[in-house]
């Protein structure tokens, strides 16, 4: 059994985006094989082992569209946005969960190496973006996840470097990209799920992790008997 979650010293709780708060690989996985094609390349699923996971999908472009990677992720992003609104889905007990922490006073922030342009257009087919407390999308840090200062970018105007610490700052994401993110800053590391391209890995020293936002939610409820 999981150590039940104490958040009384709780102060943000830091959350990825895609295949965390929301489904979007269905989006993203039917936008780029509308591309692919275009420059004679084959679908998505055969041409993926190409990418680095430790990049954004916007930054693996080159890796896949070679000398095309602008041309061809403006054409992803048209389609993407044409056809968000008709895939995105939220996770069971996405709202539940943030609905918790907001009632317990903890910060809500997303932290995303997703295209700003992309995440402003569908954050609010889910949620209210009133409920966070600040945004930070990729490449506006000094670095991206896993980086820490990606984290520490999120966190400057709630607190300072030094002051991050398991107890005060959790991130929550799918993949280990957020957890090497959260403990290369000093954060607690929490995973949901499965990572979003399904690529298998060795559990991670200190992460915790959940089944899904279903065993997450109920582990809160647990911390309020605490």
């Amino acid at each position: 059994m999981k150590k039940v979650l104490d958040i009384s010293p709780l102060k943000v709780a830091v959350f990825d985006w895609d295949n965390t708060l929301a489904e979007s690989r269905s989006t993203l996985v039917y936008a780029v094989n509308q591309v692919l094609p275009q420059y004679g390349l084959d679908p998505w699923e055969k041409v993926c082992h190409k990418r680095n996971p430790d990049l954004s999908f916007r930054d693996n472009f080159p890796l896949i569209f070679g000398k095309n990677a602008d041309e061809a992720y403006e054409k992803y992003a048209q389609i993407y946005l044409q056809n968000v609104r008709r895939f995105i889905s939220a996770f069971p007990k996405t709202h539940e969960v943030l609905a918790f922490l907001k009632n317990h006073g903890v910060k809500l922030m997303i932290m995303t190496n997703k295209d700003r342009r992309l995440l402003e257009y569908e954050l609010p087919l889910l949620f209210d973006p009133d409920l966070f407390d600040n945004i930070v999308c990729g490449h506006e840090a000094q670095a991206d996840k896993p980086d820490g200062n990606h984290l520490i970018f999120t966190l400057k105007d709630v607190m300072k470097p030094a002051e991050i610490c398991p107890e005060s700052v959790w991130v929550i994401g799918d993949s280990s990209v957020d957890s090497r993110c959260a403990q290369n800053a000093g954060a607690r590391a929490i995973r949901i799920g499965q990572p979003i391209f399904g690529q298998t890995e060795q559990a991670q020293k200190n992460v915790l992790y959940f089944d899904s936002f279903v065993d997450f939610y109920e582990n809160l409820l647990l911390s309020e008997r605490i």
